[in-house]
């Protein structure tokens, strides 16, 4: 399979976004007019140097306003695209795009345009030259990939192809499954963008939304499923149009271009296995089942106060490490790993951020399995020198420089409790907390998306809508991802300013990846009533909160009663319900949830996130307030 992208689709100059192309890995461009235009190379200078970066340009594009055309328009056409055949013969390519016309001049009629194709097709091959028609969404005639087909097909130039773009036919709602009858060896080149559904004007949805495949609600695969049935063989190719994409980091933005592409194909070979992928061998996703340790770096005062939190929430400290100044907490299911090394890469994080979850470690079907997938996706993975007896256990870099750990049972991987560290205590009562619930992921909103495929790329897991959380002073973006059995999940939190909550610790800790997470227990009243003896301070909810919980919900008076005394938040769907307290900010800005989930509730609590973040930035002014 040949990857390409359109040079559009990324920031930067075109050298830049050369760059940053075959850095990560694909295998060619579709090079924009404009991009080159803007550069002071000669066409043939900047054709050297695309391929002195291993890359090719498999396509020229746009060509706009050509079929249809009354005289003299036609003429004039004509002489347009023998201009630019030179031009593409300088640059070193041999297909162009014609998009359908949307000039107001251009006339209907099937046989006219393929009229005009049949013409243009001869003077193409003259020149070993290959012209690809594609069917605007917003074309003035043709707006439909089987008219454009059909023009195609009625020209019957074997210099004339069809080229079919995943926006134009999905947006319009048209069904995938006709490409099925079109000839592979007639369609010349596929485009690949996804984008959210949103009721908007097509052409201004297509020049402001369109996202990597995955990224966003049409059904990418689907329509990549029935390409690959006809038998092309061609380049795939990503064309995006993304307003938060023109000011993003092109390397970033051209990694997760190839990450999706690659993952999209695989999709596409294990959904029709009977038809050809040219994609070299790789896992499946991975099941995550649940989180087997959050790892804080801290150092000294820090680390005192972050085992004073530990203990107050009911957590043993049962086990230190056999060579390094690291300390295991646990509860239930629940391992906070202390790391006060001095060296290494938790020293580094400390060292930028002071105290901050530098590693998280998730138990996995298949370890070794992930890994594998991961680096075939483009994921950095992680490494560190080994201690007398230290297991290696696979790691890729995550969010801000953190990492992911991959343990599992089969492997032995899972066993690392006993052979790194030595047992000091069994862990005790506790307070009921079992397991961690979900973690939540704070960074800029334009990295959301980022993110958010990268998750669902490796691991098996499902996004949900996008949804906003209010805070005081602004707003904040939020999407969660989970696998299927909700054994592990994450949100994702996507702030635009410094004074919102979420930016205001990204400010203050220098991207810190992970803000707070959700810890279960089983009865939260229960769970509450033996952290008040240890200590434990919940954050202070507003009385008013709970007024207007009664009126909301029917809640028995002593339940409420109880519930605005250990400042416990509500919220239930049709499903189940769910039950949240929140531990008051500490050290690196972060915080924790205790929470209580039925069974069938799949929400997060999100209508209670405004009046959370209101009773957050209430102690953060208290704090600040000098004592007389």
């Amino acid at each position: 399979m040949k990857t390409s992208i359109a040079t559009v689709s990324i920031s930067g100059s075109l050298r830049e976004k050369l760059e940053a192309i075959a850095a990560a890995g694909f295998d060619g461009i579709e090079i924009f007019e404009q991009d080159f235009i803007a550069d002071d190379a000669s066409p043939a200078e900047l054709g050297r140097m695309i391929r002195d970066h291993g890359l090719e340009i498999t396509l020229f594009q746009p060509f706009r306003d050509f079929e249809g055309l009354p005289q003299p328009y036609r003429a004039k056409a004509f002489d347009r695209a023998e201009r630019k055949f030179d031009l593409m013969q300088e640059l070193g390519t041999d297909l162009v795009l014609i998009c359908s016309s949307v000039h107001p001049r251009a006339l209907g009629g099937i046989d006219r345009a393929a009229d005009d194709f049949r013409e243009l097709g001869e003077r193409a091959a003259k020149r070993g030259l290959r012209v690809g028609y594609e069917a605007l969404a917003w074309g003035r005639h043709i707006n439909d990939h089987r008219d454009a087909w059909e023009i195609v097909r009625r020209a019957d130039h074997p210099n004339v192809g069809l080229i079919l773009d995943s926006f134009h036919t999905l947006s319009r709602k048209i069904d995938p499954e006709t490409i099925r009858r079109i000839p592979g060896d007639k369609i010349f080149f596929v485009q690949l963008a996804d984008a959210p559904l949103i009721d908007m004007d097509l052409l201004y949805w297509s020049r402001h939304f369109r996202n990597m495949p995955g990224e966003g609600d049409l059904p990418v695969r689907q329509f990549m499923q029935a390409v690959a049935a006809t038998g092309y063989r061609g380049p795939i190719s990503l064309e995006i149009f993304n307003d938060q994409f023109r000011g993003g980091n092109a390397r970033l933005l051209a990694g997760d271009g190839y990450r999706s592409l690659i993952a999209l194909m695989d999709d596409v070979r294990r959904a029709e296995p009977e038809v050809a992928v040219d994609l070299p061998a790789m896992p499946a996703r991975v099941t995550p089942k649940g989180v087997a340790f959050v790892e804080f770096a801290s150092r000294g005062a820090e680390a005192v106060q972050m085992e004073a939190l530990f203990t107050t929430l009911g957590f043993t400290k049962v086990a230190v490490h056999r060579n390094k100044a690291v300390s295991v907490w646990q509860q239930g299911e629940v391992r906070f790993i202390l790391n006060q090394e001095e060296t290494g890469y938790a020293a580094s994080a400390w060292a930028a951020r002071g105290t901050t979850v530098c590693d998280i470690g998730l138990t996995v079907s298949d370890a070794a399995a992930a890994i594998r997938r991961a680096q075939s996706l483009g994921a950095r993975t992680f490494e560190q020198p080994l201690g007398p007896g230290e297991l290696q256990i696979p790691a890729i870099r995550g969010l801000s420089g953190s990492v992911l750990h991959f343990l599992d049972h089969d492997s032995g991987l899972d066993g690392v409790w006993d052979v790194e560290f030595e047992t000091i205590a069994e862990p005790g009562q506790g307070a009921g907390l079992t397991r961690i619930d979900h973690l939540a992921q704070t960074m800029t909103y334009e990295d959301m998306l980022s993110w958010s495929l990268f998750y669902t790329a490796i691991f098996d897991m499902q996004k949900t809508p996008m949804v906003d959380v209010i805070d005081p002073d602004g707003l904040v973006r939020s999407q969660a991802i989970a696998a299927t059995d909700g054994q592990f999940r994450i949100t994702l939190n996507g702030a635009d300013s410094h004074r919102t909550l979420a930016g205001r610790m990204l400010s203050e800790t220098f991207g810190a990846p992970l803000q707070h997470m959700a810890i279960a227990c089983d009865d939260i009243f229960e769970t509450m009533s033996r952290l008040q003896v240890l200590g434990f301070e919940a954050l202070p909810i507003s009385a008013n909160y709970y007024d207007d919980l009664a009126s909301r919900f029917d809640l028995p008076a002593e339940v409420l009663a109880q519930m605005k005394s250990a400042h416990i938040l509500y919220d239930a769907d049709e499903a189940g319900e769910f039950f949240q307290v929140y531990s008051r900010t500490f050290t690196g800005g972060m915080f924790l949830e205790l929470v209580q989930r039925s069974p069938g509730y799949r929400g997060y609590g999100g209508p209670n996130a405004p009046f959370r973040i209101a009773a957050q930035k209430r102690q953060m002014r208290m704090a600040t307030i000098p004592r007389s």
